[in-house]
């Protein structure tokens, strides 16, 4: 991984705990005095996003660490480990959530105060546009808890939306109906539960090694074409560690060249290879003779 990418991934991050800080402050406040559950219950959620930001932080500085003797392959499994432990967050706010609005449901409260709504506006706003930024810095920098910590902030926005709609049916339809509220925070824990599966599905295919990567296997074959004397490609396994692409590549060359031209041949393919997709960790290429006709 580079330095830039690290740089980037770290300064979203920074931007994530920022950004959940103060929104957690202005829910809680806005929730407390606004007579909303909803927003309460998105402040809640929003407390959680701060340590699993911070957690991604730890994560993102961990796997930054060179390989060594017990970890050649480097620390970059790390990543989707904290992605498990960030996903355990949102089950853990989502149950918090449910189990409150269901007690807040029965129980005869006030409607909420109709300038929350303005609140919720802004914040929906601002949590769209942050998961778009995180979520491209996740894209740029290969970073699966990085995508996790993007959706945070999508479903952030998310629940944000139903507790507007729950806020504006309570105030739009009166007494009676002061339970709205309640049933969109319910909701909001619903979604957050189905989020929650998203984003560990991909953190759990790294884990296992899963085929999930066609269009880099292709970069990978179109880059080794460049490369004087590597005839063709076959086999190509990939596997994914934090930011990084390690890589496995049976390459085909004259079969009657000597033993140190087909060496050499597989160093210039891997320093092709890094050159052009940086991306790409631990390389091993592993030479197949062709018979060259005429």
């Amino acid at each position: 991984m580079s330095d830039s990418s690290q740089q980037e991934a770290e300064k979203a991050t920074y931007f994530s705990i920022a950004g959940n800080t103060m929104m957690a402050i202005l829910k809680g406040s806005a929730g407390y005095f606004g007579n909303s559950f909803a927003l309460i219950a998105d402040a809640i959620e929003s407390t959680a996003d701060i340590f699993a930001s911070l957690l991604v932080l730890f994560g993102l500085k961990y796997a930054s660490k060179p390989a060594d003797k017990n970890h050649p392959y480097g620390h970059g499994r790390v990543e989707p480990l904290i992605t498990f432990i960030v996903v355990g967050f949102l089950i853990t706010s989502a149950t918090i959530i449910a189990y409150e609005s269901i007690q807040n449901i029965s129980t005869p409260h006030e409607l909420p105060h109709a300038w929350t709504l303005w609140i919720l506006g802004a914040i929906i706003i601002w949590k769209e546009l942050s998961y778009r930024w995180v979520l491209l810095k996740s894209k740029k920098t290969n970073s699966s808890s990085l995508k996790a910590d993007a959706w945070h902030h999508r479903s952030d926005a998310i629940t944000s939306i139903a507790a507007f709609v729950g806020i504006s049916i309570a105030l739009l339809l009166g007494k009676g109906y002061e339970a709205a509220d309640d049933w969109a925070a319910l909701f909001a824990s619903a979604f957050i539960l189905y989020n929650s599966y998203l984003i560990f599905r991909p953190a759990l295919g790294e884990i296992m090694d899963e085929h999930l990567h066609d269009e880099i296997i292709e970069q990978i074959r179109q880059v080794a074409k460049k490369v004087d004397g590597i005839a063709d490609t076959e086999k190509c396994f990939i596997r994914k560690a934090g930011m990084q692409y390690h890589v496995e590549l049976h390459a085909a060359v004259n079969g009657q060249i000597s033993v140190k031209e087909g060496h050499d041949l597989a160093h210039n393919l891997k320093n092709k290879l890094h050159k052009e997709l940086p991306q790409l960790g631990h390389i091993l290429i592993h030479i197949e003779p062709f018979d060259v006709v005429g």
